[in-house]
């Protein structure tokens, strides 16, 4: 059973860990992919379930507290810890140990795929060594001087720090998604980006001519559909990073649903531009035969 305190200290890191990662809570964090957003809160809610069985082991007694905690106080504390975790997990990403082990990540990423970014991957490779540092910095520190810390060595002591460690990079890989799409986002609003796409490929259609038939081959599509092929790729991308399965292929199915409506509203636009050209292609040769009929009935 746990103390109030340790149950306060839980729902405190549930709070500092958004503002851990994103300075503010993830609910403010605008994402292109609500889906990400949910496998993170997804994961922060099993790690800290593991958390609380890990208070359990080790029998937590924090600081008795006698003033009420109300939510306002429980915030503030939130954001407190986490910044303390955060300028603490700074200090500690730049010292030479870490950095070794930061270069032996990347050479073992690296050897798997050698044309990969190596800018992109310095970047999120420290980036994560920073929130993973910060996390355990924020939710054990403390209770390491709290409680019997040593249980953790036990046989049940490590099933649940392995349980811990998995979930805690699987946060962190998360959030870091949610990080990476909110750069997209800023970039460009995803909706605008579509609608350039459609218009873009609305052209394309007419100047190469073809015939606007219902269905085109796959072959076809990555011609004529080139901006919205595109996009769709970024967006399918963005779903193969997702670790939870259904939630991945319900990504990926509305990444085919947002490119299947775009192909369709661009064959829609090219229709109405074609049939646009071809009224007044015929209203100017009325007009034309007219003049000549005129023209005929002066002589």
């Amino acid at each position: 059973m746990l103390l109030k305190e340790s149950k306060i200290r839980v729902l405190e890191n549930f709070y500092a860990l958004d503002y851990v990662f994103f300075g503010k809570s993830v609910n403010k964090v605008d994402t292109c992919c609500p889906l990400v957003r949910e496998e993170y809160l997804s994961i922060k809610g099993a790690l800290l379930s593991v958390f609380v069985e890990m208070l359990k082991l080790v029998e937590h007694k924090p600081a008795a507290i006698s003033e009420q905690v109300d939510s306002n106080a429980l915030l503030k504390n939130a954001k407190h810890y986490a910044k303390l975790a955060r300028e603490s997990s700074q200090r500690v990403v730049m010292t030479k140990k870490a950095r070794a082990n930061i270069k032996e990540s990347l050479k073992e990423i690296l050897a798997e795929n050698p044309n990969a970014d190596i800018a992109g991957l310095v970047e999120e490779q420290i980036r994560q060594k920073a929130f993973r540092l910060a996390a355990d910095n924020l939710m054990l520190a403390r209770v390491s001087l709290e409680s019997q810390f040593n249980k953790l060595n036990d046989w049940e002591g490590r099933i649940i720090e392995d349980s811990y460690k998995i979930l805690r990079d699987n946060l962190v890989e998360a959030a870091y998604q949610i990080l990476h799409d909110d750069v997209d986002v800023l970039e460009e609003d995803d909706n605008t980006k579509w609608n350039q796409a459609i218009k873009e490929d609305s052209k394309q259609i007419l100047d190469s001519g073809v015939s606007l038939k219902e269905e085109f081959t796959d072959r076809e599509k990555t011609f004529l559909f080139g901006g919205i092929q595109r996009l769709f790729g970024q967006c399918a991308a963005k779903c193969g990073r997702i670790t939870i399965f259904s939630k991945a292929n319900a990504c990926k199915d509305n990444c085919i649903a947002k490119r299947d409506a775009a192909i369709k509203a661009a064959r829609a636009k090219a229709k109405a531009a074609k049939a646009q050209a071809a009224g007044k292609t015929a209203k100017a040769a009325k007009f034309t035969q007219k003049a000549k009929d005129i023209q005929g009935y002066a002589k």
